[in-house]
C-alpha cells in the first residue's frame, strides 16, 4: 500500500488524496497579542489542522508571520508567500482562523479574496464560518464589499470637509503654491509683495486691451521673469488672470 503525507501524518491511499484539495494554512500573531490566551500561533495551527481534517482538505503547509502587526500586508513576508502561492495556483484554498489573521484593513482583505477568487482559490475562515465558494461566503464578501465601499466614502467626505475648511482659512491644501503668494510655517498663504506687483501688472496690460501674446512680450521686455524658468508661457499667464 502506498502512504502519504497529509496534514503532517502519515496515511494510506495516493490517489484518494490527490483527488482531494489543497490547502494552505496561514497564521499570524501580533507581538501585544502573544500574551494573549486563545490567540497563540499553536492553537490557530491546531484549529487549522482540524478543521482541513473534517472538510476533507490536504493541508500541504501552515505559514506564519509571527510577532508582526495586521495593519498593513506589504510588510508580512508570510502572507506575500501565501499570495504568491495563489497566483502561481499552487493551493486551491487558504485556510486561516479568523479574518483578521489576514488583514486588519477592510480594503485589503477585500483585494485578497478577489485574488483568491480570480485564480479559482477558496478563502475559509473558520470563527467566521466561511467558504468564498459557497453562495453565503460570496454574499458576506459583497456585503463586505459594499461596507468597504462606504467607509471609502465616508473618508472622501471627511478629507473633503478638512480641505475646504483649510482653504477657508487661507491654508495651503496641496500641489504647487498659487502665484503672488507665499507659504507661511503653519500652511497659511501670505501675499508676496514682488509676485503680486507683477499681478497688478498682467491686470494692466489686459484692462487696456492688450492679448496674451502682448502681455508675454511686454513682461519680457521690462525685464520680468516667471517665478521658475527664464520665459514667460501663454498657460501662465492665463492662470494668473483667471486666479486675479
Amino acid at each position: 500500500m502506498a502512504y502519504c503525507i497529509h496534514n503532517g501524518k502519515t496515511v494510506p491511499n495516493c490517489e484518494e488524496m490527490s483527488m482531494m484539495k489543497r490547502a494552505v494554512g496561514y497564521i499570524r500573531v501580533s507581538t501585544e497579542e502573544q500574551s494573549r490566551e486563545g490567540i497563540s500561533l499553536d492553537m490557530q495551527t491546531a484549529k487549522i489542522r482540524i478543521y482541513a481534517d473534517l472538510n476533507d482538505l490536504n493541508l500541504t503547509e501552515i505559514i506564519q508571520d509571527a510577532g508582526i502587526s495586521g495593519k498593513t500586508i506589504k510588510a508580512r513576508p508570510g502572507i506575500q508567500a501565501v499570495l504568491d502561492m495563489v497566483r502561481a495556483e499552487k493551493t486551491d484554498a487558504v485556510i486561516v482562523y479568523k479574518l483578521d489573521r489576514l488583514a486588519r484593513n477592510t480594503i485589503e482583505t477585500l483585494e485578497m479574496a478577489k485574488l483568491m477568487d480570480k485564480a479559482g482559490c477558496a478563502l475559509h475562515s473558520i470563527c467566521e464560518k466561511l467558504d468564498t465558494q459557497s453562495a453565503l461566503g460570496r454574499f458576506f464578501f459583497t456585503l463586505t464589499a459594499s461596507l468597504a465601499e462606504m467607509e471609502r466614502g465616508i473618508i472622501s467626505e471627511r478629507t473633503a470637509a478638512a480641505l475646504a475648511q483649510k482653504k477657508a482659512n487661507g491654508m495651503k491644501t496641496g500641489g504647487s503654491r498659487p502665484y503672488g503668494y507665499q507659504a507661511a510655517a503653519d500652511g497659511k498663504l501670505i501675499p508676496d509683495p514682488h509676485e503680486q506687483v507683477i499681478i497688478s501688472r498682467i491686470r494692466a496690460f489686459r484692462t487696456n486691451g492688450s492679448s496674451l501674446n502682448q502681455i508675454k512680450q511686454e513682461l519680457e521686455r521690462e525685464g520680468i521673469k516667471p517665478r521658475m524658468g527664464a520665459r514667460w508661457h501663454i498657460n501662465q499667464i492665463v492662470r494668473i488672470l483667471k486666479a486675479a
